[in-house]
């Protein structure tokens, strides 16, 4: 199995470049798909993020909840890293749904991904009003009211684009969250120990991306949430026909 290790720095993002005349995804047959495997790790001293102070709903939400922008594992494991496989025109279906909940206030999980018109909702777990606000490229793409306890909306139709979109609750300012959404079903985002894995690959030479929204800070959003430098690199994987690959990332 061959290991390609990579080092993941901090750096100033420019935008997620979409090209506008990038061809459909065409579902086909991949005959001897191959893998892509690895781990996202953090290396380095961690830094200290603050917990974040509830401002509303206390009885229910408590006093503040954990900051998990940089939520770190066994062996230094990053959780929530989104690794995407980029420039594949057709292969294996998109499976299953993407369920965004909120949840002890707080969107969980933190960072989800799913592919561009694939099925995705919106739940409310919580015995008090939340609403799931989200903004792609600076712009409302959705905002769902979330007014009762097992409320569900389809926001399906809402995520057309390829893009990071970022999500808050407009009714706790201490609640964010992000959907990586992806022009194909080639997308991983990483366990509680850092891990992932893509598979039913066709072969060929790919860009490989990783995401994550980052732990550098960078001030506060206008209602008071920390706000911090995206990362992401991109490096080309070659994928052989039937076999897999393992890379590994470090974050630092």
């Amino acid at each position: 199995m061959p290991t390609i290790l990579l080092v993941l720095s901090v750096f100033l993002a420019a935008g997620w470049a979409v090209a506008a005349a990038t061809p459909a995804y065409e579902v086909a047959p991949v005959p001897e798909g191959g893998s892509l495997t690895g781990s996202v790790k953090f290396g380095g001293t961690s830094p200290r993020l603050d917990t974040i102070p509830v401002k509303k709903n206390q009885e229910v939400c408590g006093q503040s909840v954990p900051n998990e922008a940089l939520v770190l594992g066994p062996d230094k494991g990053v959780r929530g890293s989104v690794i995407l496989i980029e420039g594949v025109p057709k292969g294996k279906k998109a499976e299953g749904e993407m369920v965004l909940d909120n949840a002890r206030c707080l969107f969980a999980p933190r960072v989800s991904a799913v592919m561009a018109s694939a099925p995705a909702k919106v739940r409310n777990s919580d015995p008090v009003l939340h609403n799931a606000h989200g903004i792609l490229d600076g712009k409302t793409i959705f905002n769902s009211a979330l007014s009762t306890k097992g409320r569900v909306v389809d926001i399906t139709a809402k995520l057309k684009q390829p893009g990071v979109v970022k999500v808050l609750c407009d009714a706790h300012t201490h609640m964010s969250g992000w959907i990586v959404v992806h022009d194909s079903p080639y997308f991983a985002v990483t366990d509680e120990k850092g891990m992932f894995k893509i598979d039913g690959i066709p072969p060929g030479k790919y860009r490989v991306t990783v995401w994550h929204e980052g732990f550098a800070p960078k001030g506060v959003d206008k209602d008071g949430r920390p706000v911090y430098q995206e990362s992401r690199l991109t490096r080309e994987v070659t994928l052989p026909r039937g076999e897999s690959v393992a890379v590994d990332f470090e974050l630092k």
